[in-house]
Order: C-alpha cells, then structure tokens, then sequence
C-alpha cells in the first residue's frame, strides 16, 4: 500500500510542479527565460509528468492571460462566480481551452508575442493514444502494487490531475479565503500555508502582483516553489525577471 501512496503523491506534486513552473509562472506570465534547450527540457518533462492531462502550453497560457484580463467577469473563462457548480466550470473552461488551441493555428495570433512551442511535443501529448497509453501505465502500476480494491479509486484522479488541480485552483482561489490587496475581483488566499497546491492558491497575491515570481506576500505564506526558482536562477538554469 505504501508504494501506491509513494506514487500518488509523486505524480500529484510532479504533475502540479510542471503546471506552476513551466505553464503558469513561464508560457503565460514570463517570470524568467531560460535558454531554448533548457525549455525543451522543462516541456519533455511537463508532457512525462501530465501524462494524461497534458496540457498545450500555448493555449495554456493564453487562456490564463484572459483570465487575469478579465478576472471575476462573464469573460473569465473560469470564474467560479458564473457557474452554478465545479463541474459546470470545468466543462466550460474545457470547451474555452479547445478554442484556445485552436487559436493556436491561426498564423495572425501566432505572430503576437511569444510563447512557448513544441509541435510534435502538442500533437503527442493531446493525443488520444498517449492518453490512453499513460492510463494503462498508471492501471498497470496499480494491477501489479495494489494490495486492496479500493486504492483502485485513486485511479481517476491520475487520469484528470491536471484538470483536477486546476479545478481546485480556480474555484477555491476565487471563493474561499482571506484578501490582502483590493484587486477588483473576487480573488482570495485560500489558505495561508498553500503545500496542497504549490502555492497556487494565493490567488489574491498573484492577481495584485501577476508577475511576481514568490506568490507569498506576508512573512507567514511560503510558495513551496518559489526557493526552486530561485535555485535554477543561482545555477543559471533560467534568469529571473524583475517583477512589475
């Protein structure tokens, strides 16, 4: 049972760590640049770790940017506030997602700004048959380890994590919590000591300061993952950017 557990955490931090690292805080708000083999690099480990919720970084990051363009309005392509439930805000966000990738496609608004591609990396990862080939790894690794029926339940949270994470995110970070800024939404911390979720859930800090790399702004929030930034900055695996 514990290797089981072992692997479920695993998978949710890895997956979770990619989603914040590499398609948040770089495809859509550019919080450092890093050299291109280095981004091959973070966007071959974002696919393995995703696994079956990868996500096109591009469209990613694109949606997102509307997101904080147009927080908490019937524009947001993921508020809280404008669905009667999670799942009705998943199927939407999904729905807006596709129209993002593709939007992707579309030479004019691939020609405004940069983001980051990989072609053969997008076609692989929001295929059919790797989704389904990451599934049964994930089954196969249960089939073999799980010594009783019911972790077999954990099963579908492997298959959605990404939009799982996501989710939890863009609901809790817009309904429940604290406010330390006035940002004209309904953002909130949701929690004050943020390990779940990599410190995604201090919504109110990131949309006061969306380019900020640490999303703890009082002495008491840590953002887990704002010391392995600042590590890759010292090992000069990517450079910070200064916050504005």
């Amino acid at each position: 049972m514990l290797i089981i557990f072992l692997f479920f955490i695993a998978h949710w931090f890895l997956s979770l760590f990619f989603q914040t690292f590499f398609q948040h805080r770089y495809a859509a708000h550019r919080m450092f640049t890093i050299s291109k083999a280095w981004e091959r690099v973070f966007y071959l480990m974002t696919y393995f770790f995703e696994g079956t919720s990868f996500l096109n970084p591009r469209a990613y990051a694109t949606m997102h940017r509307d997101h904080h363009s147009f927080s908490d309005t019937e524009k947001d392509p993921h508020s809280p506030h404008f669905f009667k439930d999670i799942y009705h805000m998943v199927s939407a966000t999904f729905k807006t997602f596709k129209d993002h990738v593709q939007r992707a496609k579309d030479p004019e608004a691939r020609s405004k700004g940069y983001y980051p591609e990989w072609p053969l990396i997008d076609r692989m990862g929001s295929s059919v048959a790797s989704r389904i080939i990451f599934g049964a790894a994930y089954t196969c690794f249960y089939i073999f380890f799980a010594a009783h029926w019911w972790l077999f339940l954990l099963l579908p949270i492997h298959f959605f994590m990404g939009p799982i994470q996501g989710a939890i995110v863009n609901w809790c970070g817009h309904k429940y919590g604290y406010t330390n800024f006035d940002n004209k939404d309904k953002s909130k911390n949701t929690s004050p000591f943020d390990f779940l979720l990599l410190g995604e859930l201090f919504q109110n800090n990131h949309h006061r300061y969306p380019n900020s790399a640490n999303f703890g702004k009082k002495w008491f929030e840590i953002d887990p993952v704002y010391p392995v930034i600042k590590l890759m900055h010292w090992m000069r695996i990517i450079k910070l950017r200064k916050a504005f």
